[in-house]
């Protein structure tokens, strides 16, 4: 794609279609777009060999927080340039680790130790998150990965958003940081894990959690795509800018909490920063920004590509359904694990949904199909593009 990315997949300009891949941030939830990416990426290896991974097909794989872990372990190079991790290996990845990560407190003080360590510092020390990220991806660089990835976090020192994106880089090389920085950086979720500080040349980054700005990553991925049409990459000429039904893009949730009534503005009334910040095991005031901006999106994205009559160009996988300790980001024992498998492994038989643009509801699809056919519809889609583009290469690769 770039000139400072070493890429498999060739340009969209040899092609038909811009592919997307976007992962919504939602801590331990990542084991469920976990679940759905190693059934796509099976779909694709049946058609193209074992050797097929997400990062042959996709553009750009984006990512918030725990999602932007996953679009990194799916891109970073290993010593024979071909990714670190194939999509089977995210959820035993979560299954060993997240209990390291978010290590449980037990007993019968168990409330009130949670209670004090939400009001005097984060929750968990994230040392053996930042320990296990160094480790696997080293002096890895953003530019190094085997397609674009787009990553947003949010500077606390500037109270500005900041996309780490391949396209980016050679405008801005301060962005071209170490993958390890990006990954602890878009996961500090605020009360949860510390803030992120780092230096990439003579710029200071000082990162939060990128749920603040993206925590569904869709718009911003397209948002970069468009703005490299608009200069006039020539990767994507002569593509134009509105052009959505050049675009093929899956969007995939971690997983949302049950409608209903937990809170109330009576309630609300009555909290002060305690109240926001603790509520029965809760996050209040981190749930309502976080699912604001998921739902957003996914609204936004629907009206768009229905505007412009590309809507099955456009799949959003999510489960709004959780209860208990399948709703959080932390609670990561074996049971709450186990449970959020077997959400993923429902997800791909549930019909197909998308957001109704005039109530803002979200309705299965009328003769949509499940998860799991629209998946290996689109795996067909995104094989026979990557087909095209190689024939239609012409510059000499191998």
């Amino acid at each position: 794609m770039t000139s400072t990315n070493s890429v498999g997949i060739r340009p969209p300009n040899t092609g038909n279609l811009i592919t997307v891949l976007s992962i919504d941030g939602g801590g331990i939830r990542g084991i469920v777009p976990g679940v759905i990416l190693e059934y796509l990426e099976s779909q694709l290896q049946e058609m193209d060999g074992n050797n097929a991974r997400l990062a042959d097909y996709f553009d750009v794989i984006s990512g918030t927080s725990t999602g932007g872990l996953v679009s990194v372990m799916l891109t970073a190079p290993d010593k024979n340039n071909r990714p670190l991790y194939a999509a089977k290996d995210i959820v035993p990845f979560y299954l060993e680790n997240t209990p390291e990560i978010f290590p449980q407190i037990e007993g019968p003080f168990a409330g009130l130790m949670k209670l004090s360590k939400a009001m005097t510092g984060p929750k968990y020390d994230g040392k053996y998150l930042k320990d296990l990220v160094m480790g696997i991806l080293g002096t890895t660089k953003l530019s190094q990965t085997l397609t674009n990835v787009v990553v947003p976090t949010f500077d606390i020192k500037t109270m500005q958003p900041v996309i780490f994106s391949s396209f980016q880089v050679p405008r801005d090389p301060s962005i071209d940081a170490h993958l390890s920085d990006i990954c602890i950086g878009t996961s500090a979720a605020p009360t949860y894990l510390p803030g992120h500080y780092f230096k990439n040349g003579n710029r200071e980054f000082n990162l939060i959690d990128g749920g603040v700005a993206a925590n569904n990553p869709t718009l911003v991925a397209i948002a970069e795509v468009t703005r490299q049409v608009m200069k006039e990459d020539p990767n994507f000429f002569p593509i134009k800018p509105l052009d959505y039904g050049r675009f093929l893009v899956i969007s995939l949730g971690t997983g949302t909490k049950m409608q209903q009534a937990q809170y109330n503005a009576e309630m609300a009334a009555e909290w002060g920063v305690l109240g926001w910040l603790f509520n029965n095991g809760s996050i209040p005031l981190i749930e309502a920004f976080t699912q604001a901006s998921v739902d957003l999106v996914d609204f936004h994205n629907n009206v768009v590509f229905e505007a412009l009559n590309s809507v099955d160009n456009y799949l959003r996988i999510q489960d709004d359904t959780l209860t208990g300790d399948m709703a959080s980001v932390d609670v990561a024992t074996k049971q709450n694990l186990d449970d959020l498998m077997k959400v993923g492994e429902g997800l791909l038989d549930s019909p197909v949904s998308r957001v109704n643009s005039d109530t803002g509801g979200v309705e299965p699809v009328t003769n949509g199909g499940t998860n799991r056919e629209a998946l290996k519809r689109f795996a067909k889609q995104l094989a026979d593009e990557r087909k095209l583009r190689e024939s239609n290469c012409t510059d000499g690769r191998p």
